[in-house]
């Protein structure tokens, strides 16, 4: 299947179990072709977990499920070297990390040592142990959810944290028909246990593919870079969107673009995902904590300011 029947496939599977998640699947789709990472941050109980679980289920990959804890160690997530008395030899045992998508369940409740334990195999798929280096399976994706700050007993992640995930996404409250529809739904058994796979290896393959072939016009390059830009000269920023930022909301673009059967980057999907790529890569001057809807107003305004790039029709005159 194409990219575009991928994408209406993953969403009408995830669908059976997640309601009004329609827009949040796409972009867990989007990080998941462009082989980023996502954050979900909302309040417990609002459907971070069953999300997670269900799109795994939906693309058919291994899974892992890690509760994030104080009292969580990194070699929980990575794995141990320990002395085999019986072969007189060191072994490894992999960790949960070692799999297709890993479910950092509330990241933030974990202590900035154990969430540092993430980095190295979210930037370079690999984890080092004892000076050893493992290769995690491809692919590989970190689907973290986080309770807000506010919250009791959590440890802000760090920027450098922050910064490897290809975008940070919040759930969207359901209406009244919703609500009903959910209490419906999970009356008798959990949809999410008969849920199947709506794909192949091979279809999520030719979607990498699709991607990775969408034409990147020189001046939305340059309308990535301006926006990019714009944060750095905002008074209320302290720290601006990294250049990793540019590249994840070019890579993000593409995908958007293919699962929306285009083989060419619009504005729109620039303008559709800059506020979820580039909003919590900001570091905001008067707040203490990175949970305020400053950073997303930021980018908002931003896009409003910067010219939208258009084709010059000029040069097809005769």
């Amino acid at each position: 299947m194409t990219a575009q029947q991928l994408n209406l496939s993953v969403r009408e599977n995830t669908a059976k179990v997640m309601i009004g998640r329609e827009r949040e699947t796409e972009k867990l789709l989007i990080a998941f072709l462009a082989g980023g990472h996502v954050l979900i941050e909302d309040v417990p109980g609002s459907g971070k977990t069953k999300l997670a679980k269900a799109f795994a289920r939906t693309l058919g990959c291994a899974f892992n499920r890690v509760q994030f804890t104080p009292d969580l160690l990194p070699s929980d997530i990575t794995g141990i070297r320990y002395f085999n008395m019986k072969n007189s030899e060191f072994e490894f045992i992999p960790g949960p990390a070692f799999t297709n998508v890993l479910l950092a369940d509330e990241l933030n409740r974990a202590t900035p040592k154990t969430q540092s334990g993430l980095l190295e195999c979210m930037e370079e798929r690999q984890i080092t142990v004892d000076g050893e280096t493992h290769r995690l399976p491809s692919p590989f994706m970190v689907i973290a959810t986080q309770n807000p700050i506010e919250n009791l007993g959590v440890f802000p992640l760090p920027e450098a944290q922050l910064d490897r995930f290809l975008m940070k996404i919040r759930l969207t409250g359901l209406n009244r028909t919703e609500r009903i529809e959910v209490l419906e739904r999970f009356g008798g058994e959990d949809p999410l246990d008969s849920l199947t796979p709506a794909c192949s290896d091979a279809d999520i393959s030719r979607a990498v593919r699709e991607c990775v072939n969408v034409f990147v016009h020189r001046d939305m390059l340059a309308y990535i870079s301006d926006i990019a830009a714009a944060t750095h000269a905002k008074d209320n920023v302290i720290l601006g969107v990294s250049t990793r930022g540019c590249i994840s909301l070019m890579k993000a673009a593409k995908c958007r673009a293919a699962l929306n059967g285009r083989d060419y980057v619009a504005p729109d999907d620039v303008k559709a995902l800059a506020v979820d790529v580039f909003a919590h890569r900001l570091i905001m001057k008067g707040t203490l904590t990175q949970d305020s809807d400053a950073p997303e107003q930021t980018v908002k305004s931003i896009l409003e300011d910067i010219p939208v790039p258009t084709e010059d029709l000029d040069k097809y005159k005769l």
